[in-house]
């Protein structure tokens, strides 16, 4: 079987960024299926150029990564953001075309613009699409107030509705989201949830990156991902600020976004001296970053529509073996609290995660028991590979039906 990837905002694992799809395919390539991948060369967390990327291909060949054409500006505005989507819709069209001998084409959303592209080459091969929907666009840029035009609003829940009704089978990465796919006119709705790959979480360097870092007599609060607009970490500013009578707590943030900058002229601008902003890391290394911390904040802003969401780094600390401070309500509360693996706080609320660290701080043995639960009980529900066997199971039966 060869499937063919449509997926603007791909990392690889020797980059920054989520690395689902990658992980997804390489245990596809195991199965012995061929995957093509559609790419952008510009980075979806950075903005980096990745045109010269060394890697085209993995497991042997069967894995195979294009990198087609996206106009150069996601962090600069909404606007520009546009013009990359639509860019990449065009140019991951014409590469698509030229790709032979395809027998399911597999299109995801967010941006939801690459997968009508997805669609419509889909058609034009005659072989079975296949939807992933990973986050509910547009729902989900109106209510952080990104999306505001309502002929652009209009569009798009058009164009949503269209690839629910116009998918073969749909899958989502969270429960949270089946719902409304099928008040939208989803059918054949599968959850193939996020997860995480504990392999790629040992815990051997952890000492060597805390003394690199200056770490070894520190209690590490940490954050890893994407500084945007939604993820509301100024609410953790305000909670360093709380602690920083407490010399031994540090937060630390790993990663990019449109919002770093600012966030560092903030942290400046309050005199923490306990928050320090890192680069984005690879999934190959992240691992080791996160073994070197106490404690691994997820947090989203309050809005209602995020409690549908199963956030990639919460299974990635669960991976870890460390407590979660959970700032998000909702279905990955359940999965959190299921676990036992780290503590609920009211989203939007500083004083209530400055309160969870602080429990974890004076109870260090119980936190420590907290990360242990997370990553046995990843282990028993969350496992990538169990996931990806699921998923491969989904695609055979889709191309034998055709």
């Amino acid at each position: 079987m060869h499937i063919l990837l449509i997926h603007q905002a791909f990392a690889a694992l020797d980059e920054p960024g989520g690395t689902r799809h990658h992980e997804l395919a390489r245990y596809l390539a195991d199965r012995n299926h061929g995957v093509s991948i559609i790419a952008s060369p510009v980075s979806y967390l950075t903005g980096d150029d990745r045109s010269n990327s060394p890697l085209t291909e993995d497991k042997n060949g069967t894995i195979r990564i294009f990198r087609t054409y996206t106009f150069p500006a996601l962090h600069k505005s909404f606007f520009h953001r546009l013009i990359g989507f639509f860019s990449f819709m065009l140019s991951s069209f014409f590469q698509a075309l030229s790709i032979k001998k395809v027998d399911l084409v597999w299109g995801t959303t967010p941006p939801i613009f690459q997968s009508f592209t997805a669609w419509l080459v889909s058609r034009l091969k005659g072989v079975p699409f296949l939807l992933e929907v990973r986050d509910l666009w547009p729902e989900f840029a109106i209510a952080v107030g990104v999306l505001k035009s309502p002929l652009l609003i209009r569009l798009s829940y058009w164009l949503e509705r269209f690839l629910y009704r116009h998918a073969d089978r749909i899958v989502v990465n969270s429960p949270g989201f089946i719902e409304h796919v099928a008040n939208k006119g989803g059918k054949n709705i599968r959850l193939i949830p996020n997860g995480a790959d504990v392999g790629l979480f040992e815990i051997q360097e952890a000492q060597n990156v805390r003394r690199n870092q200056g770490w070894e007599k520190k209690f590490i609060i940490l954050y890893a991902g994407a500084h945007g607009m939604s993820n509301d970490l100024g609410v953790v500013l305000k909670s360093a600020r709380e602690l920083s009578t407490v010399p031994k707590i540090q937060f630390v943030f790993v990663g990019d976004g449109k919002e770093k900058t600012s966030l560092v002229e903030k942290a400046k601008m309050m005199g923490l001296g306990n928050i320090h902003f890192l680069p984005p890391v690879s999934k190959k290394q992240i691992g080791q970053t996160l073994a070197a911390a106490d404690a691994c904040i997820a947090i989203l802003k309050p809005i209602e529509m995020y409690k549908t969401t199963y956030p990639n780094k919460v299974f990635d600390y669960m991976a870890a073996g460390k407590p979660v401070i959970l700032a998000i309500d909702g279905v990955i509360r359940n999965v959190v609290e299921n676990a036992d693996c780290g503590i609920f706080c009211t989203p939007g609320d500083p004083q209530a995660i400055t309160e969870a660290i602080i429990f974890l701080y004076n109870n260090q043995n119980r936190s420590r028991k907290m990360g242990l639960n997370g990553r046995k009980y990843l282990e028993e529900h969350f496992d990538r590979e169990k996931i990806a066997g699921d998923l491969a199971d989904l695609m055979e039966e889709m191309v034998k039906n055709g």
